[in-house]
C-alpha cells in the first residue's frame, strides 16, 4: 500500500514561517507530479502549486503575493514535498493538503490525497 502524511503545520504568527512536508510511503517506483492544496473555512479547495518530477514549478494565480512567499519543492530520492511558507498571514489559514501521481510501476498510476495538515496564522 502506498500512503501519503503531511506535517509540519501548527499555530504562526503573522510574518512567520513554516515548512510543510508531504512523504510517500509504500512499494513505489516512481512519482509524477505532485501539488499543495488548501481549504480555508467556508471556502473550497484552491490550489497552491503543482511541482513534476523533475522540478518544473507552477503557483497558483489567484494570489499573486503567495507566489513570492511560497515555495514547492521536493526530494525524489526520499519520496516528500515541501512547501515552504515565509511572510505568513491570517489569510493564510487553512488546511494545506498534498496530493501524489503515484506509480507502483512503470505503467500504472494513481492520485493519492494526504488527510491534510491545519495551518492557522493568528496573533
Amino acid at each position: 500500500q502506498v500512503q501519503l502524511v503531511e506535517s509540519g503545520g501548527g499555530l504562526v504568527q503573522p510574518g512567520g514561517s513554516l515548512r510543510l512536508s508531504c512523504a510517500a510511503s509504500g512499494t513505489i517506483h516512481s512519482i509524477d507530479d505532485m501539488g499543495w492544496y488548501r481549504q480555508a473555512p467556508g471556502k473550497q479547495r484552491d490550489l497552491v502549486a503543482t511541482i513534476s518530477s523533475t522540478g518544473r514549478v507552477n503557483y497558483a494565480d489567484y494570489d499573486n503575493d503567495m507566489k513570492g512567499r511560497f515555495t514547492i519543492s521536493r526530494d525524489n530520492a526520499k519520496n516528500t514535498m515541501y512547501l515552504q511558507m515565509n511572510s505568513l498571514k491570517p489569510e493564510d489559514t487553512a488546511v494545506y493538503v498534498c496530493s501524489a501521481d503515484v506509480r507502483t510501476d512503470p505503467l500504472f498510476s494513481r492520485t493519492l490525497w494526504g488527510q491534510g495538515t491545519q495551518v492557522t496564522v493568528s496573533s
